[in-house]
């Protein structure tokens, strides 16, 4: 009978094993541009951060940490951080799950079940070419709105997410920083 009790606890220990395991995966929830859009829309309390970014890009993947970091220290300002994810069809979601897990991105993120870049990047930006990072940030309420095309540093994006909560309007198309804030 021990051979039958070893058993017992070597299955309980399997099965917690997977149940721990699958607690702790990243969920990642599918979305077209549209669902974005709605997104965008819907918040009209939150101050957003859209990354969007794929698990290939390194530069993507550097500023992601300081996203998470900044974005965390500003959540009782209301600011959300999405991370849209624009890999392949075969990486969803399993690949981005396991990528999202190993590098400790512990916040939204979401799949663009999207194609045809032509489509979908100018209802994000007028100024998007497709290329990422490309990040939005956005306070609906204060008719703040800036995008950037390019890795933001970890100071810059905190500089823009104070312009967010104060809601400082800029135009999409200024991808500069304002030269009046010190840096």
């Amino acid at each position: 009978m021990p051979i039958f009790g070893d058993m017992k606890k070597i299955i309980t220990v399997f099965c917690f094993s997977l149940f721990a395991t699958a607690a702790f995966c990243q969920a990642i929830t599918k979305m077209k541009i549209t669902d974005v859009e709605k997104y965008l829309t819907t918040s009209v309390d939150d101050v957003l951060v859209i990354s969007f970014w794929a698990t290939f890009c390194k530069s993507c993947v550097a500023e992601i940490p300081s996203f998470i970091n900044i974005t965390n220290k500003y959540k009782s300002s209301q600011v959300k951080l999405l991370l849209v994810s624009l890999d392949l069809p075969s990486y969803y979601p399993a690949k981005i799950a396991a990528f999202a897990n190993k590098h400790h991105f512990n916040t939204n993120i979401a799949w663009l079940n999207e194609t045809n870049a032509d489509y979908f990047c100018p209802r994000i930006d007028s100024s998007w070419s497709g290329s990422i990072p490309a990040t939005l940030i956005i306070n609906t309420k204060t008719g703040y709105r800036k995008f950037f095309e390019d890795e933001i540093k970890a100071s810059q994006f905190e500089k823009e997410l104070d312009k967010a909560i104060i809601g400082k309007t800029v135009s999409s198309s200024d991808h500069s920083i304002d030269s009046s804030v010190p840096e």
